[in-house]
């Protein structure tokens, strides 16, 4: 399955980075929360000829209002603006149905994720707690950055 090859496929590294561990050879239970959609669950993945390249998500909690996100890029294709690509499009998504407040969990040592962060919601709330950052935004700024800073790249849901 393409997916599993693309999470298996991610460095430890980045691995680490997203789910806060490695994940080895994902669980079809994984893989199916992952991919979820329904009334309070979203997801995207980027795909380049045929292979699955980077993956958003989004949860909506008991708020009607709020939204937490998590995206993760294949190694080889991140810094070129995938990321923020697929964060535009899950949150304009997310905002069609009402989600106004955007967050998520970002692991400390995640430089690259938290330079983002700083320059899409400059007024974000940022609170550390056992080593990670939570992170709340307005989703209005983050829509804008995040198409600002995209690249011509098919996304697929």
């Amino acid at each position: 399955m393409a997916f599993r090859r693309f999470l298996a496929g991610l460095s430890l590294h980045t691995q680490t980075l997203r789910f806060f561990t490695g994940v080895g050879h994902p669980s079809a239970s994984l893989l199916a929360a992952l991919m979820a959609v329904d009334e309070r669950r979203d997801a995207l993945v980027a795909v380049h000829e045929g292979e699955i390249v980077g993956h958003a998500m989004s949860y909506r909690g008991a708020r009607a209002d709020d939204v937490e996100i998590a995206v993760v890029v294949a190694d080889q294709w991140q810094g070129i603006g995938l990321g923020p690509r697929l964060i535009g499009t899950l949150l304009t998504r997310a905002a069609i149905r009402g989600a106004t407040t955007v967050g998520m969990d970002v692991l400390g040592e995640n430089r690259r994720a938290l330079r983002l962060i700083r320059r899409a919601w400059p007024d974000a709330e940022l609170r550390v707690s056992s080593g990670s950052v939570e992170v709340t935004a307005m989703i209005k700024q983050a829509v804008v950055f995040a198409e600002q800073r995209s690249v011509g790249s098919p996304l697929t849901a």
